[in-house]
């Protein structure tokens, strides 16, 4: 108590104080009150009160560990805002009471508030002091509307300048060093020796400290409690009555309600038992809704628009034809028909004759009554009626837009497009072609009866046999380790040896080429075929009883399949070259056989009739696991994609039709290019290209790419027509097995290689 009563008489005398002082500078500086704004007491005191601070204490670096990095709630809650003299809590440096601080505050507050008024008064003397302090009066350091922050590299992150001597450049573009960060133990000191730490918050972006004023901190301290950042709000404003009570006509009652509110009413009650009662027995009766007759005009109208939106859409009546110069009462000589033509007109038929003959009147009361008027009313009555109320909506379409979006061809090369070389030296039309496995080498036959081996990339021939009969097909084998070539010539199937590979595989060749003890066959297949070593070029041939048209060796190349288009039930044959032995098909082919193929990785074997195709598992079952119907007039070539799912077939009217095993029987493409007869197709093994050649001189080349997705349908793109041969067609094609190459054979004796 004693402490507050001392404190109290402090008060006293540091008002008389500032009051004795201020009167007295006033007097002594009248002129300058006009021109100095004025200053309200509590900022003169807070003003001074800093300039004390900061004369009396040193201002520290800003250090990251020290403790005036952040505002807390917890540093304006602190003793320090209870009072405008709480400065008596703090210990002083040289260890003074908190009693004698206290009092020390206070007297630097009355000397503060003194000097503070001194240097407002003092600026129109020109002293640079006082107008620095107006200044700072007027403007504050922290404000971000009033000073343009010093740092001009934009909002950009910090960091970027963490390995830098800068942190960034100024309005003149000269770098803004970093300041030496002090140790922690400065750090500390600095910031207990300066009493305005607390106030302080360090600017990264600029790099400098920036000093809240006292005005902004109270407005962070209201805040912090909860309360408007503004002294001057007010939460709790008188209340605004709106109400206008003198303009009331009504008074206002506060009166409960009546119970007669909540009890149904008898007298209604009884009422409503009286008109039930009518109602049942028939005194009261209902008028029924009437039906809105559903008649409206057939035609409807133009001003009518309630009939357009109601009925069917609207279509405007077909117009009559407007009446010409024959039907004028007074046409021209040239209308009205003479003497022969009316009686030629009797002879023609009714629905031919015309139904009106123009006549000549002088004028208008001459004009006798129209005698077909109610003839020709009912019939334009009767065409209003039966014409049809369909309205046809003509869609503009341009034709470019129906084509299908296919890619560009430059975006699906390499594909053959250019002839590149020619294999010239037989004598006859080249019928059949075949590539060996590595791509090296390519077998032919002709007419001539010769067949040949061409080296691909120089075009020299190796090696020739020589034939009495025409060749109609070769086929190398696929195995790279069994280079054999099997030919077929009228009856006979001869398999050569090419005597290329090493002596190892040729020692494998001659052991399968020697036919030794011949295993016995059935009494069916003997009089089908008979294994006979052929004396000419020391190799097997097998003959049949019928010409041998198509042959071809499956994946493991120890089967041949041959196909001779007469045989009928007994047209396809199956040989084993490792056992010598030969095998009829379990199953019974419907049709004249064309050609076959086995499937390139499971058991299945295709057989393609003059218009069908026909796919057999030989392991399984007797019929057919799958039928392909082609609607083709006649089937010519057949071939199949690597993958086995997806198939080819050429025709001899021009048709190519491409087959998706998985998806469905009949065709998912068909494709008509050729106007003559296709005579071969073939598939790339692993680029994804097909081709047909045709009577016609030309090959096309395709791109067919296969998707793995099941629900993807392939891309079929056609992308170049080759042509080069002259009369007499393309007999032959085939892929190079490794190069997006195209061998085609033609009539006129030359093998041509096409590349990219």
């Amino acid at each position: 108590m004693p402490k507050k009563s001392k404190g109290a008489n402090k008060d006293d005398k540091m008002r008389e104080n500032k009051s004795k002082s201020v009167s007295v500078k006033s007097q002594k500086h009248k002129p300058a009150e006009k021109e100095l704004k004025p200053v309200e007491e509590k900022e003169v005191i807070s003003l001074k009160e800093e300039e004390l601070l900061q004369e009396s204490g040193t201002d520290s670096d800003y250090d990251a560990d020290s403790l005036s990095g952040s505002l807390n709630s917890d540093d304006f809650d602190s003793d320090i805002f209870d009072s405008e003299d709480d400065d008596s809590q703090r210990e002083t440096k040289d260890g003074e009471s908190s009693e004698d601080s206290h009092e020390g505050s206070e007297d630097n507050e009355d000397d503060d508030e003194s000097e503070q008024i001194d240097s407002d008064n003092g600026e129109e003397d020109g002293s640079d002091e006082g107008s620095e302090q107006g200044e700072a009066v007027e403007e504050s350091d922290s404000s971000e509307d009033e000073v343009a922050p010093r740092n001009t590299v934009g909002d950009v992150p910090l960091v970027w300048y963490k390995d830098e001597k800068h942190i960034g450049y100024d309005i003149t573009g000269k770098k803004i060093t970093k300041k030496e960060k002090r140790d922690k133990l400065d750090s500390f000191l600095a910031t207990m020796d300066d009493s305005k730490n607390w106030r302080k918050i360090y600017d990264d972006y600029n790099d400098e400290e920036v000093e809240l004023t006292k005005e902004e901190s109270k407005i962070i301290r209201r805040m912090l409690k909860g309360e408007a950042p503004h002294a001057d709000f007010d939460p709790y404003a008188p209340y605004v009555d709106w109400f206008k009570w003198d303009d009331a006509i009504h008074p206002l009652s506060s009166a409960p309600e009546p119970k007669r509110r909540f009890i149904p009413s008898k007298w209604e009650a009884k009422m409503v038992v009286k008109y039930v009662r009518a109602i049942r027995k028939g005194w009261i009766k209902f008028d029924k809704p009437e039906e809105e007759p559903n008649v409206y005009l057939l035609w409807g109208d133009d001003s009518a628009s309630d009939q357009k939106n109601k009925h069917l859409t609207y279509i405007p009546p077909p117009k009559l034809k407007l009446p010409g110069h024959d039907e004028s009462y007074n046409p021209s000589l040239e209308y009205i028909p003479t003497e022969e033509e009316k009686a030629s007109y009797e002879l023609m038929y009714e629905e031919d004759r015309p139904k009106f003959i123009p006549k000549r009147f002088t004028s208008l009361r001459s004009i006798p009554a129209y005698e077909n008027a109610l003839r020709e009313s009912f019939e334009r009555c009767l065409d209003l009626y039966l014409c049809p109320r369909v309205r046809k909506k003509r869609i503009n379409i341009d034709p470019e837009s129906l084509k299908p979006k296919l890619p560009s061809r430059k975006d699906l090369r390499p594909y053959p497009n250019s002839c590149y070389l020619e294999y010239k030296g037989h004598t006859g039309p080249v019928t059949s072609i075949s590539t060996d496995s590595s791509g090296q080498w390519i077998a032919s036959g002709s007419t001539d009866g010769s067949v040949r081996i061409w080296e691909v990339e120089t075009g020299r021939c190796l090696k020739i046999w020589q034939f009495v009969e025409a060749i109609k097909c070769v086929s190398w084998n696929p195995l790279s380790s069994l280079p054999i070539i099997a030919a077929a010539m009228g009856r006979d199937l001869v398999i050569l040896n090419t005597e290329l590979g090493s002596d190892e595989e040729q020692e494998i060749i001659k052991e399968r080429l020697h036919l030794g003890n011949l295993p016995e066959s059935d009494a069916s297949v003997a009089a089908i075929v008979s294994w006979l070593p052929d004396e000419l070029y020391g190799g097997i041939k097998i003959r049949h009883f019928k010409n041998v048209s198509y042959i071809h060796w499956n994946r493991k190349g120890d089967y041949i399949s041959t196909v001779m288009a007469s045989g009928e039930t007994r047209g396809v044959v199956t040989h084993q070259l490792s056992k010598k032995l030969t095998r009829r098909l379990k199953f019974k082919i419907r049709g004249l056989p064309v050609c076959t193929l086995f499937h390139p990785s499971r058991s299945y074997f295709f057989i393609a009739t003059r218009k069908d195709v026909r796919v057999f598992n030989l392991l399984e079952t007797d019929e057919p696991i799958k039928k392909l119907e082609t609607g083709l007039k006649e089937i010519s070539s057949m071939a199949i994609h690597p993958s086995g799912d997806h198939l080819i077939v050429g025709s001899k009217e021009g048709k190519l039709c491409w087959f998706d095993t998985d998806l469905s029987s009949k065709p998912y493409k068909t494709l008509k290019n050729h106007p003559k007869d296709i005579t071969n197709v073939a598939f790339h093994r692993s680029y994804p290209l097909f081709a047909s050649c045709s009577e016609d001189s030309t090959a096309y080349v395709f791109h067919g790419m296969v998707y793995n997705d099941l629900n993807q349908n392939p891309l079929i793109v056609p992308l170049e027509i080759l042509r080069g041969h002259s009369n007499g067609g393309v007999l032959d094609c085939k892929f190079h097995p490794r190069q997006p190459w195209l061998f085609t054979a033609g009539a006129d004796s030359i093998i041509k290689l096409y590349c990219h």
